[in-house]
């Protein structure tokens, strides 16, 4: 496709609303017409509309993928004693609940897992991975190398999605100008700059569960967890593990192949939650409140419960524990021990050009 070609793009937007499949390198080749930002807002809204009510096959988001990873991703090689490792929900679920994947992460750092995420300001959510960390005092719109810095010497760190200094072309000018779900979901939260090889990945359909795990071997992931969790009825669902029913996994093993299986939280020994137990609250700063009471072992109960759950699905992965019900217990006990909340203080400490000032906001929630 020539630079500017609106009849070509048009004509590709005109095959998606038909419901017809459109290849890898097309697709690519339409982000990087995207990201270039030479076609009118018009096109790039209608293609991402068009792709999204189509419903994305692998081979699309693998070509969305390679197009802002190759094009829109600045990259870091942090020196770390172990494998990275990222933990991350799609979003567009249609049950809301809090920030659980930040939660875990800080616990499985805690464990020596070294963690490298990549996240976004909500988009479909209340309270994105980014807004969650920025109340808590972490520095989301530093440098990468700053994050690289944190993930050696913290273990743990997270790239903005939304930020230029992250992808400096275009991502987050699209991020900030959409807010329904589309395969940026998908394909840029994979856009990680450290580029992990082992993740668990919370995705918003059954389908999903199919394409992950493809995507995940196909750009360079060795080992993975991909989890839809279901509400009781069976029928909503969740971009991470479920204490509220059914959670389905596809396992994606060092040998390249892809296991299926679910279980139920009475499985690990876990108490049914109620929805409303897993809310958010009312505002970031309360949020950020019951995160740090979470992570010093002063909040119990349903929240408590499904944070250690999808912690455990990290120490499972990465073989510190054998079975997915171990790592909730080991989870809980890294709570107990200070580690976490411990873990959380390094994080800040560490990743800030400006120390003094997230230490200071984080305090503030220490009452």
């Amino acid at each position: 496709m020539a630079k500017g070609d609106l009849k070509t793009f048009g004509a590709v937007i005109a095959r998606l609303i038909q419901k017809e499949n459109i290849t890898r390198e097309e697709c690519r080749d339409m982000f990087y017409e995207i990201l270039d930002n030479a076609q009118t807002d018009m096109h790039q809204g209608a293609f991402l509309a068009a792709l999204a009510a189509k419903g994305e096959t692998a081979e699309e988001i693998a070509g969305s993928w390679e197009a802002i990873y190759h094009l829109d991703t600045v990259k870091v090689k942090p020196q770390t004693r172990g494998p990275l490792v990222e933990n991350c929900g799609t979003g567009m679920d249609s049950l809301k609940t809090f920030n659980i994947s930040t939660a875990a992460s800080i616990i499985a750092a805690a464990a020596d897992v070294v963690m490298a995420k990549h996240g976004a300001r909500a988009i479909t959510s209340f309270c994105g991975t980014v807004d969650i960390l920025e109340a808590l005092g972490v520095d989301v719109e530093c440098d990468p190398e700053i994050v690289s810095k944190s993930i050696e010497r913290a273990g743990i760190g997270i790239f903005n999605g939304m930020s230029p200094k992250v992808h400096p072309m275009a991502l987050g000018r699209i991020l900030s100008q959409i807010s329904f779900g589309t395969v940026l979901n998908v394909a840029a939260s994979l856009a990680n700059p450290a580029l992990p090889e082992y993740g668990v990945r919370g995705v918003y359909s059954r389908e999903l569960l199919q394409h992950a795990p493809l995507i995940m071997r196909e750009i360079g992931y060795r080992k993975a967890l991909v989890v839809h969790g279901l509400a009781g009825d069976g029928v909503c669902g969740m971009d991470e593990a479920s204490t509220l029913g059914e959670t389905l996994v596809a396992e994606l093993k060092e040998d390249g192949s892809i296991h299926y299986y679910s279980f139920l939280p009475e499985d690990l020994g876990i108490q049914r939650a109620l929805p409303e137990n897993l809310q958010p609250a009312a505002d970031i700063k309360e949020e950020a409140h019951h995160m740090v009471r979470l992570l010093s072992g002063e909040e119990n109960g349903a929240r408590r419960d499904i944070v250690c759950l999808n912690a455990g699905l990290i120490l499972y992965l990465m073989g510190i524990t054998g079975t997915i019900k171990e790592g909730y217990h080991g989870s809980l006990e890294i709570i107990r021990s200070g580690k976490a909340l411990q873990k959380l203080w390094d994080w800040v400490r560490e990743q800030n050009v400006r120390p003094e000032a997230g230490i200071s906001r984080l305090k503030s929630f220490m009452n």
